[in-house]
């Protein structure tokens, strides 16, 4: 699968561009964020490679501008993270998925990785990264199938535990958001 998928987010000015590559080696994802925090606009870029069972290999998130930043966290797919430098982060451990805050490609992985039947919940820990701060933590959070993936697509329910957040996602065929309400609008391809 090459994919090229574009959201821009419901409140606010922004666009969010995503080139998704599946194959046998496993996916990648590279993206482009433009948009805004409390009135303050950032650019990021993010790259996301997982193994063929969709669990997280490697993160890289970069602020771009004068001040460039940019985080490198790599991941066993078991639950062990190291940073860029390889230094072990045990605040990550049992963590499989990447949630980066500016974009619902996040919520792609666990969708895909779960697999869950109608009616199925799982709970799993993310390894949450804030943009534009870079802050890494990790987060709790429940996603239910409400309707399984088909050729027209699925939903599904999505929670952060930890803070009590809730939405439900509409996704296509490939488990990529079509509807994130409140936060995020797929634009159609022209």
């Amino acid at each position: 699968m090459n994919r090229d998928v574009f959201w821009s987010p419901v409140v606010g000015v922004g666009m969010e561009s995503l080139r998704l590559i599946e194959d046998a080696a496993g996916v990648s994802a590279e993206s482009v964020v433009i948009g805004s925090v409390d009135g303050e606009p950032f650019r990021v870029r993010y790259e996301i490679d997982c193994d063929r069972r969709h669990r997280v290999q490697r993160v890289e998130v970069a602020v771009l501008g004068r001040e460039s930043t940019s985080i490198t966290l790599r991941a066993d797919g078991n639950g062990n993270w190291t940073d860029g430098r390889g230094r072990e982060v045990p605040s990550l451990d049992g963590c499989i998925d990447v949630d980066v805050s500016a974009t619902p490609f996040s919520n792609t992985l666990p969708i895909r990785r779960l697999e869950l039947d109608g009616n199925e919940s799982a709970e799993i820990r993310v390894a949450y990264v804030s943009v534009p701060d870079l802050r890494v933590e990790a987060a709790s959070q429940r996603y239910t199938c409400l309707d399984p993936i088909d050729e027209d697509g699925g939903r599904y329910r999505y929670e952060n535990t930890s803070s009590g957040f809730t939405a439900e996602l509409s996704v296509d065929r490939d488990g990529l958001v079509v509807d994130y309400p409140e936060l995020f609008d797929r634009v159609p391809p022209r």
